[in-house]
């Protein structure tokens, strides 16, 4: 049969999910999850030879056994899902970010005193800091939804906390927001294609490089500054470290936090039930976000194998990538009863949106602070909302999920 290649991607549909799979396809980034329920039936860990090749686990006792093993399954080989340009440096900006985006990328002992490092600023303490900062951004924002009586929760709300939450701790100047979204969207949403991947890179990059020269001479209070400042081993930190693990927050802290944030929104106003009762029990808020971390987990990370590994029948060779599927691993019924469902007062919810083992997100307590005030100034005075008749909802996918186009009209 002729190859029926899409002319907008260049990209031959997908032939079977469980031998040809494509996290980039329209259809997987639409809708997953009836994806992800036939390969747990019929391949648990799916393989595919596109974008260099890779494997797929699908359950939830699968991803998690794979994310601790890091002898086995390390970060320090990559974490992206779309291979390196060949001959490049380990890192993804080649030379520049030489030691990778540590902690995330990183293998012990690296990973180890960077996560030490970083853990300080995501503390309790320190979210508690920045909730002053988000709470105030949230209600203008909120401000704005009012004044109009419409607005995209996703690209006029969701979209606009988080990358102004991080500039704030790095000491990002406000008006470069709409900058590092496009580059944080070049390097995750669009990793598939190369012109827009290196373009978010070099724009990240250099301004980076920039921001380091001006702290090294005239340093503030941000975490740049703390960074270029402290010390391991008695030394100061390497440039390229510094430079990854800020490049880390930048990528990491953004995409992810907005995509969380877009999908409960999205779903507020498509399930008007769960919006009136949230609204009215703001009790159930603990048990609610924890609940659309679960059911709209965005990040799907990857490990390279240095070796060749046998895992669950499956030959895996060194160079294959695996992704650690944590958004399926969360819609598994063995691991989480009506796994499909969302149910805002669910008690035991052991999920893993933030993955599992010693790469589990640095940065959980800042995103759930970030999602659940985005959450609570919007109902505070929004309480009823509902998509735009005809209005469209769009999604973005690949290594992180979430919607990008989610009009709403107020009352």
């Amino acid at each position: 049969m002729a190859d029926m290649t899409d002319t907008q991607t260049g990209r031959s549909p997908v032939a079977d999910w469980a031998t040809d799979y494509d996290i980039f396809d329209e259809a997987y980034i639409t809708d997953p999850y009836g994806i992800w329920a036939e390969l747990r039936e019929r391949c648990p860990i799916a393989h595919t030879e596109r974008w260099g090749g890779s494997w797929l686990p699908t359950t939830y006792e699968d991803v998690t056994a794979m994310a601790r093993d890091i002898e086995n399954f390390p970060s320090g080989n990559g974490i992206s899902v779309v291979p390196p340009p060949a001959g490049s440096a380990p890192g993804p900006g080649g030379p520049i970010l030489s030691s990778g985006v540590p902690p995330i990328s990183a293998d012990p002992p690296l990973h180890t005193w960077t996560r030490r490092l970083v853990l300080p600023q995501m503390s309790p303490a320190r979210v508690d800091e920045y909730e002053v900062f988000t709470r105030d951004l949230c209600r203008q924002l909120v401000d704005g939804f009012l004044e109009r009586g419409e607005g995209d929760v996703a690209a006029g709300y969701a979209q606009q906390i988080p990358v102004r939450v991080i500039g704030h701790i790095l000491g990002v100047p406000d008006e470069m927001a709409p900058t590092f979204t496009e580059w944080v969207r070049d390097v995750l949403e669009f990793a598939h294609d190369a012109e827009r991947r290196m373009r978010g890179i070099t724009g990240i990059i250099q301004y980076l490089q920039g921001a380091l020269d001006e702290r090294t001479a005239n340093p503030t209070d941000d975490f740049i500054s703390e960074l270029l400042q402290s010390e391991h081993d008695g030394q100061p930190i390497e440039r390229p470290v510094v430079m990854g693990m800020c490049a880390l927050l930048l990528i990491a802290g953004i995409d992810t936090t907005w995509s969380s944030i877009g999908s409960a929104m999205w779903h507020l106003a498509t399930h008007p039930d769960d919006r009136r009762r949230l609204a009215n029990e703001p009790e159930l808020m603990p048990t609610a976000i924890e609940e659309f971390l679960r059911a709209y987990s965005p990040v799907t990370m990857a490990r390279r194998l240095s070796h060749d590994v046998e895992f669950q029948g499956c030959p895996m060779k060194a160079g294959d990538r695996i992704l650690m599927n944590f958004p399926a691993a969360n819609r598994d019924p063995k691991a989480f009863p009506d796994a499909d469902k969302v149910i805002l007062d669910r008690q035991h919810n052991r999920h893993v949106a933030f993955g599992a083992g010693i790469h589990r997100c640095a940065g959980s307590n800042l995103a759930r602070m970030e999602l659940r005030v985005a959450i609570e100034e919007f109902l505070a005075r929004i309480p009823e909302f509902s998509l735009v008749e005809g209005g469209t909802v769009t999604w973005a996918g690949g290594q992180v999920r979430g919607p990008r186009e989610v009009p709403v009209t107020i009352g």
